[in-house]
């Protein structure tokens, strides 16, 4: 009688994906993984959630989720993060940026300290680890770089000045890294409109959750599947895309 061994996916593709534990990050972890990809799951504050995910996953395929804790606001905490990445399954295929910091900045009343927080997670964050991985997804013959961005990059949404500037810094860097690391590497980004409410110091009271959704044509938030899908398929479903940015917000950009 043939002996039959489990499957072997030491050749599966890897993306590190952050801001993992939850939210936008988890679905698309379980996106990718569905696919047949191995993840590794970034957090900062949602370690907890981010463990029980991996658990989830691994329960379903062994050993194909790991966790990275990393606080992104420290630049030094790049390179360690980029190092036990690389030393998980020795290949990353995939980035996708998607950690992030949102809460308003008052014209009049921003400080310094702000500035550097939401332009920290937003904007040089994905850089330096764009910048720190282009190798590994340059070697790797499918290299793909998703960025999370927002519609809010180019319809700005009024006391969230410096949110807005992060955002569109990250817009401007997909389109600058498509053309850098070309042909080797792809570099997309998705921008979510109304998915979820934030939770939080950015967390909107009703009035304003009324008034952005009389703004969306499709007249309801769109869930996290939503943007996690068309992160997949910027990933997995084609390989002629690069320095696009696909908004996913019922239509709303259409009304400006």
């Amino acid at each position: 009688m043939p002996h039959h061994t489990e499957p072997q996916h030491h050749d599966a593709p890897v993306a590190l994906i952050t801001g993992a534990g939850k939210r936008v990050g988890a679905a698309t972890a379980r996106h990718l993984h569905r696919a047949g990809w191995r993840v590794l799951l970034h957090c900062r504050l949602s370690r907890e959630t981010a463990e029980t995910l991996a658990g989830e996953l691994n329960g379903t395929r062994a050993d194909s989720a790991r966790v990275l804790p990393a606080d992104l606001n420290d630049p030094d905490a790049i390179a360690p993060l980029v190092d036990s990445a690389l030393a998980a399954w020795d290949r990353v295929d995939a980035l996708v940026n998607n950690a992030s910091t949102f809460y308003p900045t008052a014209i009049g009343a921003t400080t310094g300290a702000q500035w550097d927080d939401l332009f920290a997670s937003n904007a040089r964050a994905p850089f330096f680890l764009s910048q720190a991985l282009a190798p590994a997804l340059a070697a790797s013959g499918r290299g793909s770089i998703v960025n999370v961005i927002d519609i809010h990059a180019d319809y700005p949404l009024a006391g969230h000045a410096v949110y807005c500037m992060a955002k569109a810094a990250l817009a401007a860097m997909t389109r600058a890294l498509a053309k850098e690391l070309a042909p080797a590497v792809r570099v997309n980004g998705v921008s979510p409109g109304a998915i979820l409410w934030p939770e939080g110091e950015g967390e909107m009271d009703a009035a304003l959750q009324a008034q952005i959704l009389a703004s969306v044509p499709l007249g309801r938030i769109g869930g996290v599947d939503a943007v996690a899908e068309a992160i997949g398929f910027l990933i997995t479903g084609t390989d002629y895309v690069s320095g696009q940015i696909i908004a996913v917000d019922g239509g709303r950009s259409v009304w400006g």
